[in-house]
């Protein structure tokens, strides 16, 4: 779901002319820093949640949002019409501008995500590798020192459930679903992303 807006954002005027590498990088910065806050202050006034904020090459600037009773058409194009306004306003140098849901497989940054989806299926990459890996998938959990954990799900025990769309063995019906077999325990600085994993209902 989502709606593409009219309106053009353009962050080239942005890059500038840097001396230094350093200089250049710590700028673009900033006015990043600047423009998530520009975006989040005007989404979150509307009564939506920013989920993420991204930039594309040449110029694109696509806004996902998010709230409780989930995103209609009507909601990405009331927040991209008050958004470009807003922007135009803050004299916001842009060329086009996007406006989506989070979709099935949202993103999980702060730590308001891993709680409310708590229960939730996800996956996870750390910034250092673990065992030889970086990638996790498995039940999110909210752990009483603060941090928040990751109910890995036992790779033997999911190979058993059967294919889509073949029936269960009677074995594997008796068998029940794949249980959590380890824990892994994390804070969110030692995350590289975090993403749900998408269960689609037929």
């Amino acid at each position: 779901m989502g709606w593409h807006s009219p309106f053009f954002f353009g962050l080239a005027a942005w890059g500038g002319d840097a001396g230094a590498a350093g200089a250049a990088e710590g700028c673009r910065r900033g006015r990043l820093e600047q423009l998530q806050a520009i975006v989040e202050r005007t989404v979150v006034s509307m009564g939506y949640e920013l989920v993420e904020l991204e930039t594309a090459q040449n110029g694109l600037l696509r806004v996902f949002i998010d709230a409780p009773a989930g995103i209609r058409l009507e909601d990405c194009e009331r927040v991209s019409r008050q958004l470009s306004h807003v922007l135009t306003v803050e004299d916001v140098d842009y060329r086009r501008l996007e406006v989506s849901s989070p979709g099935l497989d949202r993103p999980l940054k702060k730590a308001a995500d891993f709680e409310r989806f708590a229960g939730s299926e996800a996956s996870v990459k750390l910034r250092r590798p673990l065992e030889g890996r970086r990638n996790f998938e498995g039940v999110l959990t909210v752990e009483s020192d603060g941090r928040f954990g990751l109910e890995l799900i036992d790779d033997a025990n999911r190979s058993k459930q059967p294919a889509r769309g073949r029936p269960a063995p009677a074995k594997a019906a008796a068998a029940g679903p794949a249980r959590p077999a380890r824990k892994l325990v994390f804070a969110l600085d030692e995350i590289d992303r975090a993403r749900l994993v998408p269960k689609v209902k037929f």
